[in-house]
């Protein structure tokens, strides 16, 4: 048996085009915690409500949603390269225009655009990194998480940094790095040697939803994500107001959150999945993300507490996101880059309506009730893979062989 030195070093042993794609990850999740601290800055600046500053998630999560689906027939024709370039280009374009625009509605819209790329760039960069890798799928996946812990970890501080120069700063900044992505990219990933063999039809990934386990883990993405996405988009409107954090101070707490998703989701959800099985680890992983956001939706006005519990959540989401991500790599006997496209159109529905209704809470009761609503969100997740549970035994099974 080889050594866990030995494993990591095997881990991080890869082609110079898996670091360019996950380099490129990195950069295009940053988009997802990039506005955690310039959300107070832009609703002041373009006297915007809760409900609309938090639209900026959901314009950019639907449009991310429904364009998953298409995803894996542009891929099967234009090839993984050239659709991972073309959603660069796209997150660079909307990027630049977003730091250039003067209201909230045109800047929620071209939230949206940036999701399109986004839709485009991840949901062929995890096909694209287990294609590439010499390691295996199992760890492949560890290798993506990881990219994206960084991407979401980097992207609030960045945020910060240039957002306390100007709400503008960190969009442009984005743009400038998804440039360089693009150059990377461009000379470091071989080219596709050919298109798919079978295209891919846009009626795939909702065929790929007949198979129950898959079907169940993306309504189980689904629920969760509501607690995801209040803590992503509404706490940071909260943490200012109770604790008057700038985007500097948001940004190291998320930054905080940032690195601890990260960290669990490469070093510690792997030894949960083998000691105690994927399915209840990532019950469990829930349950306490759960615990924690109905704390902080109890003392919603202590902001210290606020501020602990933003940054231990990131362990829990980081667990979770590699269980979950792993257990959908195995759920069902269809494409990786369709199982993918499926499980993430109904995980991004979450992510799009969460913020909006957690914006909408705030305005007609109190700060308390989204956090409270999005760890209900989370208790039911857990609900439903427990009632379903028979359907996902194939997954432990599968776990094991890796």
């Amino acid at each position: 048996m080889p050594s866990e030195l030995e494993t990591r070093q095997h881990l991080f042993n890869q082609p110079k085009a898996v670091w360019a794609v996950c380099f490129a990850s990195i950069i295009a999740f940053m988009g997802i915690g990039l506005v955690d601290p310039i959300l107070p800055a832009i609703a002041a600046q373009m006297n915007a409500s809760p409900s609309q500053v938090t639209s900026l998630f959901t314009s950019y999560n639907l449009v991310m949603a429904v364009a998953m689906l298409i995803t894996g027939a542009v891929s099967s024709r234009l090839g993984i390269k050239w659709t991972l370039l073309a959603g660069i280009v796209i997150i660079a374009a909307f990027a630049a225009l977003g730091g250039a625009s003067d209201s909230i509605g045109a800047l929620i819209g071209l939230r949206g655009g940036w999701g399109l790329g986004n839709a485009l760039f991840v949901a062929t960069a995890l096909s694209a990194i287990v294609s590439l890798s010499t390691v295996g799928t199992a760890k492949a996946i560890i290798l993506y998480e990881s990219a994206i812990g960084l991407g979401i970890s980097v992207g609030p501080l960045l945020g910060g940094e240039l957002g306390s120069i100007s709400w503008r700063g960190p969009f442009f900044g984005v743009s400038i790095l998804m440039a360089l992505a693009f150059l990377l990219l461009l000379f470091m990933m071989p080219k596709s040697k050919q298109t798919a063999k079978k295209k891919t039809s846009l009626a795939d990934p909702f065929r790929a939803l007949k198979h129950r386990s898959l079907l169940i883990l993306g309504i189980t993405a689904l629920l969760y994500n509501f607690g995801f996405f209040t803590l992503l988009a509404y706490s940071p409107l909260v943490m200012e107001e109770v604790m008057g954090l700038d985007a500097h101070g948001l940004g190291y707490v998320f930054l905080g959150w940032g690195l601890l998703l990260a960290f669990t989701s490469v070093f510690v959800a792997p030894k949960l999945e083998s000691r105690f099985g994927t399915v209840t680890s990532m019950c469990a992983m829930l349950v306490l993300f759960a615990a924690t956001l109905l704390a902080m939706g109890i003392w919603t006005s202590t902001g210290w507490l606020l501020a602990a519990a933003v940054i231990v959540a990131g362990a829990f989401l980081g667990n979770n996101n590699t269980l979950i991500t792993t257990a959908v790599m195995q759920a069902a006997p269809v494409e990786r880059s369709t199982a993918s496209a499926a499980y993430s159109f109904l995980r991004f529905l979450g992510g799009a309506i969460a913020p909006w209704l957690a914006g909408k809470l705030a305005e007609r009761y109190n700060p308390h009730v989204p956090f409270l609503v999005g760890g209900g969100f989370v208790l039911a997740s857990v609900l439903f893979i427990l009632a379903n549970r028979r359907h996902l035994r194939h997954i432990g099974q599968a776990s094991s062989a890796h």
